[in-house]
């Protein structure tokens, strides 16, 4: 048991309760030490038959327990720039959800303060970049064998919104994946969002701008797009098609088990991210274990954190707006040179 690295998770609901499972029974090195929640009966569920493993109501309380060496940050987004400051007072190593803030403004207050220890602390948690399709695109991009990239097409689809969904989250919440994927893929910051509203689907909730379609200008000078629609119905979709001057590459074309019966043949469709991207989930947290046990912070930064979020804010801007809008970066600190995007 002193052999493993002891991690607080923050959060018991959906993503929590599957990290937590995840660093129980798939993940080796770890144990769950501690896990706060404000509902103190999801905690305790989340956390039956792992021995040893505290429940609290506050996040702090769960960063002060015994045992604790590192945490893992899956709260609601608004809660995360609070834990991420009280894990970085305790000089603790975090893996933390995206949106690493939902507002650009507390992404820089939480960029500020890694930068002020000197080092750092934190990986956020973009998932896109251990997936395996994902990482054999960027591989092939960065070898240059299909030359300069020019466009991504882009597609992200969900059966359905959860409650109280609005149509600025369909680009802050879900379209901010693309926005990290495309930097990481290109190697290039997104300068520029513009925001087209297609009809609204007759599936999607009443008020709810859905689906949409997002166009992102990078400082490279190629073109991202996404195509945004989180009330499809039928099932969880990411596809990525890279196009560039000697070829092009495409990923997340669906790969279930075809049935053929009847006359037809069928193939089970993806009903959540958790199934897309469980291996994904899986390599992300195993190498931020490994990593943390190694006295190492590696992937996503809190500098690519806090670009996703300025770039999502502008793209709230320009859905809200109809015009093209520019993307404002802060200085890049020193802190993250040579990080990469």
């Amino acid at each position: 048991m002193a052999d493993l690295l002891g991690v607080a998770v923050l959060g018991a609901g959906h993503m929590g309760a599957d990290h937590i499972r995840r660093l129980d029974r798939a993940v080796s090195g770890a144990r769950v030490a501690a896990v706060a929640d404000p509902d103190a009966a999801r905690a305790k569920e989340a956390v039956a038959g792992i021995e040893a493993a505290t429940v609290h109501t506050e996040a702090e309380a769960a960063l002060d327990a015994p045992g604790v060496e590192a945490v893992l940050i899956a709260s609601p987004g608004p809660a995360h720039e609070e834990a991420l400051l009280a894990a970085f007072t305790r000089r603790l190593p975090v893996l933390c959800e995206k949106p690493m803030a939902p507002e650009s403004a507390g992404a820089l207050r939480v960029m500020e303060a890694e930068v002020r220890h000197g080092r750092r602390l934190a990986q956020i948690g973009f998932m896109r970049r251990y997936d395996a399709e994902y990482r054999r695109l960027k591989a092939l991009l960065d070898d240059g064998r299909l030359g300069r990239p020019l466009m991504l097409h882009c597609v992200h689809r969900n059966v359905s919104s959860p409650p109280d969904f609005t149509s600025a989250m369909l680009i802050d919440s879900s379209v901010s994946h693309e926005i990290d994927a495309a930097r990481w893929l290109l190697g290039q910051e997104l300068t520029a969002v513009t925001v087209l509203r297609p009809r609204v689907s007759s599936g999607a909730p009443q008020g709810l701008q859905d689906p949409q379609f997002v166009l992102f200008e990078t400082e490279g000078g190629a073109l991202v797009d996404v195509e945004v629609f989180v009330n499809c119905g039928f099932g969880y979709q990411v596809r990525c098609e890279a196009v560039c001057e000697g070829g092009a590459a495409r990923i997340g074309d669906d790969h279930g088990m075809p049935v053929t019966a009847r006359g037809a043949v069928a193939a089970d469709v993806p009903q959540d991210y958790l199934v897309r991207f469980a291996d994904a989930y899986d390599r992300e947290v195993q190498r931020w274990v490994d990593a943390t046990r190694r006295g190492e912070v590696t992937g996503p930064t809190v500098w690519d954190g806090y670009a996703a979020s300025a770039v999502a804010e502008a793209g709230v801007r320009a859905l809200e707006s109809g015009t093209r809008t520019p993307v404002e970066l802060a200085p890049r600190p020193d802190l993250y040179a040579g990080t990469g995007h």
